[in-house]
């Protein structure tokens, strides 16, 4: 049996890595939605996973994960550090979600969005930002 320390570590380490694998899956998972047929019922469960799948990387990055952990795992997953790595990181995905609404905004004067259209933009840019932020600066303190 590991340590509590070599196990946050370890998972540290690994959060590091998934991260960014995560954010490219929410992105990718956009091409479902955009397609121009979505109305199959396999889209519509496919477009389900992305409202699952953003709800889950919102818990992590909310709680920077490590829920079914010991209370001392956690406590060293979600160090000084990695909170403030987080708060940057949900800073980030605030503003480009910002850019992002603003940019639906004015493209709404030119182009019909529909309000799922633009939810999705919201959503999905903000928390691909904030994830991205977060996993870069995790990686940059693990050097």
């Amino acid at each position: 049996m590991t340590s509590d320390i070599d196990q946050a570590d370890h998972l540290t380490r690994g959060r590091a890595r998934i991260i960014p694998v995560l954010a490219v899956l929410l992105l990718t998972q956009q091409t479902v939605f955009l397609s121009p047929d979505a109305t199959r019922g396999v889209d519509q469960v496919k477009i389900g996973a992305w409202v699952v799948l953003t709800a889950a990387l919102l818990l992590m990055l909310a709680t920077g994960g490590g829920l079914f952990r010991s209370p001392a795992v956690r406590a060293l997953l979600n160090d000084e550090t990695t909170r403030l790595h987080r708060l940057r990181a949900c800073a980030t995905g605030f503003w480009v979600a910002m850019a992002c609404g603003i940019t639906v905004y004015l493209l709404a004067q030119i182009v019909a969005i529909t309000p799922r259209e633009a939810v999705h933009v919201v959503v999905t840019g903000g928390l691909t930002a904030a994830l991205l932020s977060f996993a870069m600066q995790e990686r940059r303190a693990l050097r």
